[in-house]
């Protein structure tokens, strides 16, 4: 399961760990549930990493986190939550990883009393 930021923590259930627990396992069967749609280009149909095992490609450890496809950690509807290894989650999530990262450092400089100038 990938680690969920303090700042973020309030906004999951307080059942996410059920709700996690029963997409990998149950829903899931411990198997990536990425169809492609992480745009990695590495597979084609379902992603064949399963959880524990090694990665395919990278020899890795796989581990099976559950993605929200939209982003809003409050959504845990069945149908906006995917298991996906972690390659195929951080890729999924990497536009979004950089909007935040930018918004973080911007509102940093802001707090220090400077204009962020990539705005």
């Amino acid at each position: 399961m990938s680690p969920i930021r303090p700042e973020n923590r309030d906004r999951y259930p307080s059942d996410w760990k059920a709700i996690s627990l029963r997409i990998r396992t149950v829903r899931a069967a411990g198997r990536c549930e990425c169809l492609g749609e992480c745009g990695r280009g590495t597979h084609t149909g379902r992603c064949p990493n399963v959880n524990g095992g090694t990665a395919y490609g990278t020899g890795s450890r796989v581990v099976l986190t559950v993605a929200h496809l939209n982003h809003t950690p409050e959504d845990v509807r069945d149908d906006n939550l995917r298991a996906m290894c972690q390659g195929c989650h951080l890729h999924y999530d990497r536009d979004h990883h950089r909007q935040t990262a930018a918004a973080t450092r911007r509102a940093a400089i802001e707090a220090t009393g400077q204009l962020a100038l990539d705005a």
